[in-house]
């Protein structure tokens, strides 16, 4: 590689490593920021629209989560079309397609569980809050029902993302 691709090259991997690293905070912090702020209004029982604050925090982390998945992903095929699919040159984002074709399963980078599982216990924890304003609850079941389908929407989209993109790079690319 001359000078120019291979600064790029190793940007770029820098990149995925340090919004790699990026993403596993943000989840981390938007996780134990959430948790805090919901026992807060728990023990001050606040009441009513309030108790979708914590709510919000939980659905913005995982948006910021998917969001940077996602772009890591793409740089991540970029990488694959442009560095590695020429003869005798494989790398690392072809060996990591091609092992988890060959085993598939393991990580889910979205943590789609784990937001789940907060999502249901903020629904739970908003009901103690506003047992006598169903009007509240209605609004916080639906507004949990579209985070859920969010997250379904978003690893349905996450697991085709790499040959979508891989198809989109080579065409780009030949051009």
């Amino acid at each position: 590689m001359s000078d120019l691709p291979q600064s790029e090259y190793e940007a770029l991997r820098a990149t995925i490593r340090e919004r790699g690293t990026l993403r596993i905070c943000a989840v981390l912090g938007g996780l134990a920021a959430w948790g805090a702020l919901a026992i807060a209004l728990l023990i001050t029982e606040l009441q009513g629209g309030v108790t979708l604050i914590p709510f919000m925090l939980l659905a913005a982390t995982f948006e910021i989560n998917f969001f940077v998945h996602t772009g890591v992903e793409r740089i991540g095929r970029y990488i694959q079309v442009a560095y590695e699919e020429r003869p005798g040159a494989t790398g690392w984002e072809t060996t990591a397609m091609n092992y988890g074709r060959t085993f598939p399963g393991g990580l889910d980078p979205l943590f789609a569980v784990i937001f789940s599982v907060s999502a249901a216990l903020n629904f739970l924890s908003s009901l103690a809050t506003a047992t006598r304003r169903p009007g509240w609850i209605a609004l916080s079941l639906v507004a949990h029902l579209v985070f859920a389908y969010r997250i379904v929407a978003a690893r349905k989209i996450s697991s085709t993302q790499r040959a979508r993109d891989l198809d989109r790079f080579r065409s780009v690319i030949s051009k």
